[in-house]
C-alpha cells in the first residue's frame, strides 16, 4: 500500500522555497494561465511550453512570473511535455505536470514540500485532478480522476504511442506517465476549473475524439496501443486500470450510453443537478464521436 505523505498545519511554504519545477502546457489559455501560475508559486521555477498561442498566453505568462518557451509540434517527434523533458535544462529533480486550466491548492503545496523534505519514498506520486465544471466543484458524478503528476525526471517519462502521420494533438493527453519504480499518492487534488466558456470546452474535446478514434482503429487492427507504454491491468494502479478499461470499452456496443449511465447514475452525476446533465451527456457525445470516427476510418478510402 503507497504511503501517504500528511499535509502540515502551517502556511503556505513561501514563493520559490519548494524544490520542485512546475512544468505548464498551454494553448491559447488567456483566460486561465495568470491563476495557474500564481498557484504554482512555491515552485523554484515555474515553466510554461506554450504551443505559439494566437491569444496573450506567452504575454500573462511571462507577467505573472513564469519563463516562458516556445513549442511547434511535428507528427512523429517528442509531444509538448516529453519535449521539454528531454531538451530544456533543470536545477530540480522533481517536476510537477500542470495543465493551464488547473490551479494547485496550498494544502498540496504542503504535501509536496513535506514529500520533498527528506528522501522521497516514491518515484512518482498520484495526484487527483479535482474536477469543476461550470463554476462548480463536482463532488459525485466520477469525473475527476488520479494521474502521475510528481515526477522524478530521472524515473519518469510518457508513453510512446503508435506514430500517426496525421496526429495534430501536440500535448500528451491520453498518453501516461511510465515509472521506473513505485508511485505514491498526495491527498489533496488539484482545482481543475476551466474558465473559458463551454464551446471551447467541446471543440477540444472534438479534437481528442479524433485522436482517440485514430488510437482505436489502429489498436483494433494491429492489437497494440504503442511501444512504449503503461501495462494494462484490472487491479494495477489508476493508471493501469484504466488502460485496461480503454482496451475492454473499445469492443463494447453501446459504450456513449454506458458511459452516460456510468456518470450521470452510478456515480450519482444526477446529484449535480442540471451541470451533472449536461457533463454526463458530453461525455457519453464525446464517445460517440470516438466511434463514428472509427466508423468512417473502417470505410474504403474514397477519391477526391
Amino acid at each position: 500500500m503507497p504511503s501517504r505523505p500528511q499535509p502540515s498545519a502551517r502556511a503556505v511554504p513561501s514563493p520559490g522555497s519548494v524544490p520542485v519545477t512546475v512544468l505548464i502546457a498551454a494553448r491559447n489559455e488567456a483566460a486561465n494561465i495568470a491563476r495557474c501560475v500564481a498557484s504554482a508559486a512555491p515552485a523554484r521555477r515555474v515553466i510554461v511550453i506554450d504551443s505559439i498561442s494566437t491569444d496573450d498566453t506567452s504575454a500573462i505568462a511571462a507577467a505573472s512570473g513564469a519563463e516562458v518557451h516556445q513549442f511547434r509540434y511535428e507528427p512523429g517527434r517528442l509531444k509538448k511535455r516529453q519535449w521539454a523533458l528531454d531538451t530544456l535544462s533543470f536545477d530540480t529533480d522533481w517536476v510537477f505536470l500542470l495543465d493551464a486550466d488547473e490551479q494547485m491548492p496550498p494544502a498540496l503545496w504542503r504535501e509536496i514540500e513535506s514529500v520533498l523534505a527528506g528522501p522521497p519514498a516514491h518515484r512518482a506520486y498520484f495526484a487527483r485532478k479535482g474536477f469543476h465544471f461550470l463554476g462548480q466543484r463536482f463532488r459525485f458524478g466520477g469525473f475527476s480522476f488520479d494521474a502521475v503528476l510528481l515526477i522524478d525526471r530521472h524515473h519518469a517519462k510518457f508513453e510512446r504511442l503508435a506514430y500517426d502521420p496525421d496526429d495534430r494533438l501536440d500535448m500528451e493527453v491520453h498518453e501516461r506517465v511510465i515509472v521506473d519504480g513505485s508511485i505514491g499518492r498526495l491527498n489533496t487534488p488539484l482545482i481543475h476549473d476551466d474558465f473559458k466558456n463551454l464551446e471551447a470546452y467541446v471543440a477540444r474535446h472534438n479534437a481528442y475524439s479524433t485522436w482517440e478514434s485514430r488510437m482505436r482503429h489502429r489498436f483494433l487492427q494491429t492489437g497494440k496501443w504503442g511501444q512504449e507504454r503503461v501495462r494494462a491491468r484490472l487491479f494495477g494502479n489508476a493508471q493501469e486500470r484504466r488502460r485496461f478499461l480503454k482496451y475492454v470499452a473499445v469492443r463494447v456496443p453501446g459504450e456513449p450510453i454506458l458511459w452516460f449511465l456510468y456518470h450521470y447514475v452510478f456515480r450519482g452525476g444526477f446529484l449535480e443537478g442540471r451541470r451533472g446533465f449536461i457533463a454526463s451527456r458530453i461525455r457519453a457525445n464525446y464517445i460517440a464521436d470516438v466511434r463514428a470516427k472509427m466508423y468512417e476510418l473502417s470505410l474504403p478510402a474514397r477519391d477526391a
